[in-house]
C-alpha cells in the first residue's frame, strides 16, 4: 500500500512573549524576536517542532525541546537588541550558539575596547546580506589576520557587487 501523508496535527496555545523574548510552553522557553516582548502570541506544538505564530504570521520556529526546563534560543531573533545594547554579546546566552567563524571574530574582537560595538555592527549586516554571505566575509577576514567590522563590510560590498555590465560600442 501507499504510505499516506503524514497527518499535520498541533496543539494550539495562547501565551505571552516575556521581556527576555521568550515564550514558555510545555515546561520549556522558546525564543521570538524582540520585537514580540510583552505581546500575546499563539503557539502551535508538533510533535518534532514548536511554531510561533501572532497576526496569523509565523514568527518563530524551533525543534521541540524533549526534556523539560530546556531554552532554545535562535540568536537571530536578538539582532534589534543588540543594535541598541551591543554589551549584551559579551555574556547574552543567545550569542553562545553563534556559527564557528563568528564565534572566532567575536572573541578576536571583544579581546580590544568597543570590540563589542564593532561585532553588533558585522552582526546587523545579517539581514541585509543573509547569513551565508556574511559568514564567507568573515571567513576571508579572519585569514587575513586583522579583523574589523569595516575589512569585513567591505568584502561583503565586494562580494554581493552586481558584475559590471559589458560596454557596447557605439558611434557615439
Amino acid at each position: 500500500m501507499p504510505m499516506p501523508t503524514a497527518f499535520n496535527g498541533y496543539v494550539e496555545v495562547p501565551a505571552r512573549v516575556s521581556s527576555t523574548s521568550l515564550v514558555s510552553v510545555a515546561r520549556n522557553r522558546y525564543s521570538v524576536p524582540c520585537a514580540w516582548a510583552g505581546h500575546r502570541v499563539s503557539v502551535r506544538l508538533y510533535p518534532e517542532r514548536v511554531v510561533v505564530v501572532a497576526d496569523h504570521d509565523v514568527i518563530a520556529e524551533h525543534p521541540r525541546a524533549v526534556d523539560r526546563d530546556q531554552v532554545s534560543y535562535d540568536w537571530q531573533h536578538y539582532l534589534p537588541l543588540v543594535e541598541r545594547k551591543p554589551g549584551a554579546l559579551r555574556n547574552g546566552a543567545p550569542f553562545a550558539e553563534l556559527p564557528d567563524s563568528l564565534q572566532r571574530l567575536r572573541h578576536a574582537l571583544l579581546r580590544h575596547d568597543g570590540g563589542d560595538k564593532v561585532m553588533a555592527r558585522v552582526l546587523m549586516a545579517v539581514p541585509t546580506h543573509g547569513l551565508e554571505a556574511v559568514l564567507v566575509a568573515v571567513d576571508l577576514v579572519l585569514a587575513s589576520g586583522r579583523p574589523s567590522a569595516e575589512h569585513v563590510l567591505n568584502v561583503l560590498a565586494r562580494l554581493t557587487d552586481a558584475p559590471v555590465p559589458p560596454s557596447v560600442a557605439t558611434v557615439l
